[in-house]
């Protein structure tokens, strides 16, 4: 796909989160639109998925660590044909099949159940150690945050990953530099990112997570990689391409009201035509 049809693409999922979150009255934005860019890369152009055929074992595997940018991940598959977009107005609701953290039993298209922060990594670096055991071909990603590299449960993962040379496992970190409780600097700095997986034994990569030319290099570079898994730290905004939302930790997990709502649609359009026009 090319970069534009990549770039409309993220901002029709950037539509489907809002349009989730606020019928919902609850969930996070603000990780899930940082988020938009990487997961319209994996979903549109990385990842070797059939949604007419979602349980097809020779398939990647994808876990969103990150379990509460649920939006991201359901605004992604709905745009990929896994269901109706109509649906992401129902998240969060009762008899909805889109709970508030991704669910295997209920979602088509999810891999793995998370929400727990860390677990969704160790789930991950399982899928890839089977595929190596059975000698499968598939690969598998896993998108994690800045501020869940604060669980040691990430750590006990890579470590793992490391030893058993996972080179079928990617590992994206969604790297914002917010979280719930403010800027991960002044929680509990998790830098330097690159140098603690390193001596995990993996092979580390940057990109923009904004640019779908730097994310591409990032995820062809990975495939070429032998012997160890690998991390991408993508530096990414949170709140992303709606104005009043980037870099403010406020937007956490805060819903927009009805005016904040159509402000942030507002803004969103304007890039949707200034993009038809390119």
């Amino acid at each position: 796909m090319e970069n534009l049809q990549l770039k409309q693409t993220a901002n029709e999922i950037r539509h489907g989160i809002l349009n989730s979150i606020f019928h919902a009255k609850s969930g996070h934005p603000g990780g899930s639109l940082s988020a938009a860019d990487i997961l319209t890369y994996l979903y549109f152009e990385e990842l070797s998925i059939d949604p007419k055929n979602p349980q097809d074992p020779a398939r990647d595997r994808f876990v969103l660590s990150k379990g509460h940018a649920a939006p991201a991940l359901y605004a992604a598959l709905a745009e990929r044909g896994y269901f109706p977009k109509e649906d992401l107005s129902t998240l969060r609701q009762i008899g909805s099949h889109l709970q508030g953290h991704p669910d295997i039993n209920h979602t088509i298209g999810i891999d793995m159940s998370t929400g727990s922060l860390g677990q969704g990594f160790s789930a991950a670096v399982g899928m890839a150690a089977a595929a190596q055991m059975y000698g499968d071909d598939y690969r598998v990603y896993a998108l994690c945050g800045d501020g869940e590299l604060q669980e040691g449960q990430i750590w006990e993962a890579a470590m793992l990953a490391g030893h058993r040379e996972l080179d079928n496992l990617v590992l994206i970190v969604d790297n914002n530099g917010l979280q719930i409780d403010g800027d991960i600097m002044e929680v509990c700095s998790p830098y330097p990112i690159r140098d603690k997986f390193a001596a995990f034994h993996f092979y580390t990569l940057e990109a923009d997570g904004h640019d779908f030319d730097e994310l591409r290099k990032a995820f062809q570079k990975a495939k070429t990689l032998k012997g160890k898994p690998t991390v991408i730290i993508a530096d990414t905004v949170k709140g992303k391409a709606v104005s009043f939302m980037e870099h403010q930790a406020g937007w956490h997990g805060v819903a927009p009201d009805e005016e904040q709502y159509k402000t942030a649609k507002d803004e969103l359009k304007r890039v949707g035509d200034r993009l038809c026009q390119n």
